[in-house]
């Protein structure tokens, strides 16, 4: 459905193009902010850059209608001659798309919630903010730390760049750090030999998308200091050969390669975590989730932290 009304928008330029109802240098200031928006719901370009190509577009034109074109146009019609249309819409935008950018790029960040795989701390339909300077300021797109700040810790429910394919921003907890070793047996954490703490608090229904009822049990787990809720499944799960999880299954212990963080999902048995795709590098970093700004289908979850 959005695929035709993108189409309808373009062809609804190229009508009013046609009519002359539309000055050629707005059509295709248009055109390519359309083309942009279709990228990045096609997942081809991230949307960070559409917003840096767009800040770049707006100011482009608003400089040089400053440096060139603003005394041309004074000199031929005087000093109050009109504005073409896209100058004023590229000096309309172009503060607030700046605003925006600098918020999104270094401040908070927007998400939500696609599916079940951090239930029941997280749902899906959950808006989220994200902390970005929590682990660093990063450049836009290549999110590269320019600024160190501290770094994940144990128990962090963060957002990072999946390693498969960085262009899809996944959420996971942090379960372990560089250099620490982790086994996963009968459902439980063992980190740096350190049996993690697990107390069942209740059984938890819930419905999977194309599935019945669930039933898990719900359980508090300690990490460290961290003590957050988990869903247990009583299913095993199955990995690829010498995946994370395989190597778990085979009841070996993993250790945490330098400068990445293994996460996990806390509803463990319907997750794809570190488990199946391995560790976050630390250069996949997103920021941390702290807060649920909304939620359309339980209202009440308005407002909660994220721990």
């Amino acid at each position: 459905m959005i695929n035709y009304i993108f189409i309808a928008i373009a062809l609804a330029g190229v009508v009013m193009l046609v009519q002359r109802k539309l000055t050629l240098g707005l059509f295709i200031f248009a055109e390519l902010i359309i083309t942009g928006l279709w990228l990045v719901k096609t997942d081809q370009i991230p949307f960070a850059l559409f917003m840096l190509l767009v800040l770049v577009l707006t100011g482009g034109i608003w400089l040089g209608d400053v440096l060139f074109f603003k005394r041309r146009r004074e000199a031929q019609q005087g000093k109050n001659a009109a504005e073409p249309e896209v100058l004023e819409y590229a000096k309309s935008f172009f503060p607030v798309i700046l605003v925006v950018f600098i918020i999104r790029s270094f401040v908070v960040e927007p998400f939500k919630i696609p599916s079940g795989s951090m239930m029941p701390t997280l749902l899906a339909g959950d808006f989220i903010l994200v902390n970005k300077f929590d682990y660093g300021l990063r450049t836009p797109i290549t999110n590269k730390t320019f600024i160190k700040v501290s770094h994940p810790k144990r128990g962090d429910v963060f957002v990072f760049h999946f390693p498969p394919n960085p262009s899809i921003d996944y959420i996971k907890r942090v379960i372990g750090l560089p250099g620490d070793k982790i086994s996963y047996k009968g459902k439980q954490l063992t980190i740096n030999g350190q049996v993690q703490d697990l107390s069942y608090v209740a059984d938890y229904e819930y419905e999977m998308p194309g599935l019945n009822m669930i039933t898990a049990r719900r359980e508090v787990e300690k990490l460290g200091d961290v003590s957050h809720n988990i869903l247990i499944h009583n299913i095993v799960g199955e990995y690829a050969p010498d995946s994370v999880g395989d190597q778990f299954a085979n009841g070996q212990t993993v250790t945490v390669p330098a400068g990445h963080y293994f996460a996990m999902g806390d509803n463990r048995d319907n997750s794809s975590d570190g488990r199946v795709w391995g560790f976050v590098s630390e250069n996949n970093l997103v920021g941390k989730a702290f807060f649920i700004w909304f939620n359309l289908d339980e209202f009440k979850r308005i407002g909660s932290s994220v721990h």
